[in-house]
């Protein structure tokens, strides 16, 4: 049974994952305020809160972590210049620093293991850009280079890390599309449709297996063939 730590783990593709890792030691972390079995509630954009949070997993591990599963992000769709510094922020706190912090706390205790795995959830906007999503598609990017340099960094300590470019995923963001614009985002979508979250959770499991110990670095664009256009 390995020791894991979900972070964004109340809705939509961090609940997916926690529900197809179940039957591992989980430590959940997100925002809301959830009566979950072993979950925490923080708000990650504080540096404060990453540290406090990864303290409390670690002691509950008693000082081993198997697996970080960096989820917890956030999607801001606004032009450039509509931008406000708040928002910068933000996202940049949420989306990049929290997954660099926690996985700055726990790789000491992966390599003093010899064994690891991070996987951090992207999004296919840093891989191919977004109109009016600027600011998102600039975090997810940082957190792709954030994946490579970690791999090469931890390559001789037995720890992968990976990263996940979901497209568009079936979760309650969609309700926030017309029905116009979900089949505009059908339209430009290869296979003309929504990737599950459960496709992304089950992805998760077998980065996180023995079978995948040879995939590290890398950036999996699980798009329904979005990266390479339609």
């Amino acid at each position: 049974m390995k020791n894991i730590i979900i972070t964004g783990a109340s809705s939509g593709i961090g609940s997916a994952i926690k529900e197809c890792l179940e039957n591992e030691n989980l430590i959940l972390c997100a925002r809301r305020e959830l009566n979950l079995k072993n979950y925490f509630s923080y708000d990650l954009s504080d540096s404060k809160n990453c540290r406090e949070f990864f303290s409390k997993a670690i002691e509950y591990f008693n000082f081993r972590i198997d697996v970080l599963i960096n989820c917890a992000g956030q999607y801001i769709y606004n032009p450039i210049e509509k931008t406000t510094q708040d928002e910068i922020d933000y996202l940049i706190d949420l989306n990049f620093k929290s997954a660099y912090i926690l996985s700055s706390l726990a790789i000491p205790y992966m390599k003093k293991n010899n064994w690891g795995r991070i996987i951090n959830i992207g999004s296919i906007s840093a891989m191919v850009g977004e109109a009016n999503a600027s600011l998102y598609s600039a975090t997810k990017s940082a957190l792709s280079g954030l994946t490579r340099a970690l791999a090469l960094e931890t390559a001789q300590n037995n720890i992968t890390v990976n990263q996940i470019n979901p497209g568009w995923v079936n979760t309650p963001l969609c309700d926030i599309l017309t029905s116009d614009e979900k089949q505009e985002v059908l339209d430009v979508t290869p296979q003309r449709r929504f990737i599950e979250p459960n496709e992304i959770a089950h992805l998760c499991k077998y980065l996180i297996s023995d079978s995948a110990k040879g995939l590290t670095g890398q950036n999996i664009n699980l798009c329904a063939g979005l990266s390479i256009g339609c």
